[in-house]
This record gives C-alpha cells, structure tokens and sequence, in this order.
C-alpha cells in the first residue's frame, strides 16, 4: 500500500441491518461486514459500528456513516425508523473520539446516491433524484452537479412528501405520507392487520421459510415471484404511491435521472425501476424528454460507497 493510499470505512445503517465496507481511494470495496441492526437505541447502534469497523481486514484512516434520518453536523435530528432513538444524539464525535479516527454523517439516502454518482449508475449526471426503498423511503438529491441537502440537512425527503390528505398513520407521526405506503415497516403492519381480519397470504411462510424476523426485500420479493395476492395487491398500491410523489417531485426539480436503489432493488432490479417510471409518467407536467430511470448499479455497495466518501473528505479537510 502506497504512502498516499486511504482507506476508509463506510458504514450504512438501515432499519434491518447495519453494512460496512473498507473502501480504496478508487471507491472499490476491500473487505465488508454485516451485523442485524440493534434495537435498543443510539449506544448499541454506536457499539455495534465500533465492533464492525474493528472487524474490518485493514487499516482505517477514517470512517463515513450513512443513517435513515435527518441529518446535520454530525448529530442525528430525527430517526423514525430505528427503535428507541428519543432524542438528538451527536455520533459523529461520539464515534471519532472512540475511534480515534475523523468520523462524518450523513443521511442514508444520501450517502447512498453519492456512493452512484461517485461509482454507479449516475457517475457524471448533473441533476438526479435517488429514491431508496427499504425499511422506509429515503430521497436524495444532486442538483447542478453538487450534492444537495437544503438549508439544514433535510433536503431531499421524498418519503415524506404528503400523498393522500389524513390518509395512512406515517412512522413519522404524520399521515398521508409516501412512506406510510411504500415503506416496508409500513406495508408489514398492513400486512398484519390484514391476516388478523383472516385475510390469506404466503408471506409470513415465506419469512419463515428464508429464516427471516421480519418481511424483508427477499420475503417480498419471492411472495410476488409466486404471484402472492396480497403481496401483489399492497406492491401496486406502493408503486402507484411512489409515481404520485416521484413525479411531483420531478416537476418541481427537472431531473434527467431517477436512481432508484435499496433492498427492494437488489432484488427486483430494473423492472422496479421501470414500473415506478410508468407510474410516475402520468403525474409529471413536463419532464425533460430524456428523462431516465435506473436502478442503483452498486446493489449493497452504493452506501458504503457514498458513507466512505465523506469520510475521506472529513479526513482530507480535517
């Protein structure tokens, strides 16, 4: 390893489990680990990141994070989809002064559209909306070829775009949003709602069958490969969801690329991205012509990717 040589840790947090990955200066991935996502709020969140960058084979010069919440100057505003997070919690010095490495945040959605912009499908695009499905639904921005993130962090929230005025109970605490739709906490508790009123489906056997605690991408997408009516029924309600916010989001952005990445597209790939694109087409007033939609090209690398980039730039600038 030269001199001049960094690596640096990305790690990404998300609702089901936490990644991380020892990234070279050319954004290739060196070592990765994976841990389930702990529940019992911000210090076991922050052990389990000190345990995984312990774990990673090399040296780490600095570490980036990537987390699904509002973000800014490394304190972490707002988290609706971790357990037991109550309040602002500053992991950024908390994590560097364990470490004793220079420690940067940013949100998940964001770092995870950096890591494509960087090394993935956006690599050299100017203006681009990433959309991640997961646990919940996740935004970020690239405007006129910079990263944005608004005035205080926010930017990008996509999410949490209201769809449906007094419509379905967000994890937010608001109602109507695109996530109370489209998110996988939220379909979940639909799910169960639905089979205590003795509606039928596959994909509480699936889940158990792949082993899982919850219904993650790959339960959801085996309950639609076997042609699941309710899997297939909630799936379409948030597609058409994510088209109504998609699309209104292209209209007061003027996008040329919609990046559609997290768990539901390592799966189910380009025909997701495709589908969402169908259905947000019927929103849009005027849409640059060349408008496309992609699924994110780094599948489980594109946080790691994006996290370890800030990273590299706390420890450059610091």
């Amino acid at each position: 390893m030269s001199k001049n040589t960094m690596t640096v840790a990305g790690i990404d947090v998300g609702g089901t489990n936490i990644g991380a990955g020892l990234i070279g200066d050319e954004h290739q991935v060196l070592d990765r680990g994976k841990i389930p996502t702990p529940t019992g709020g911000p210090d076991a969140v922050m052990d389990a990141i000190a345990e995984l960058v312990g774990s990673l084979d090399g040296r780490v010069d600095a570490v980036g994070v990537g987390i699904p919440g509002v973000v800014r100057e490394g304190e972490v505003l707002t988290v609706p989809n971790l357990m037991n997070w109550h309040q602002r919690v500053d992991i950024a010095d908390t994590l560097q002064r364990r470490l004793g490495v220079p420690v940067a945040l940013g949100n998940d959605a964001n770092v995870g559209l950096l890591g494509e912009w960087l090394a993935g499908a956006a690599l050299g695009v100017r203006n681009v909306l990433g959309i991640w499905l997961g646990t919940g639904v996740g935004g970020g921005l690239i405007l006129d070829g910079r990263p944005f993130h608004g005035s205080h962090g926010a930017a990008g929230e996509v999410g949490h775009m209201i769809v449906q005025r007094g419509g379905a109970l967000c994890t937010c605490g608001r109602r109507g949003c695109v996530e109370a739709y489209a998110g996988r906490r939220s379909m979940a508790g639909v799910v169960s709602a639905m089979v205590d009123a003795g509606r039928p489906t596959s994909l509480n056997d699936i889940r158990e069958d792949e082993g899982k605690e919850k219904l993650t991408s790959k339960v959801w997408a085996r309950a639609l490969s076997e042609d699941d009516d309710l899997a297939t029924e909630l799936f379409d309600m948030a597609i058409e969801t994510l088209g109504a916010g998609i699309g209104s989001a292209v209209n007061l952005l003027d996008v040329e690329m919609v990046v559609v990445g997290g768990g539901m597209a390592e799966k189910l790939g380009q025909d997701l991205a495709d589908r969402i694109a169908a259905a947000s087409t019927p929103w849009m007033l005027q849409p640059n012509p060349k408008l496309s939609f992609v699924a994110a090209a780094l599948g489980d690398d594109s946080g790691l990717v994006g996290a370890a980039s800030l990273g590299r730039a706390a420890l450059i600038s610091g």
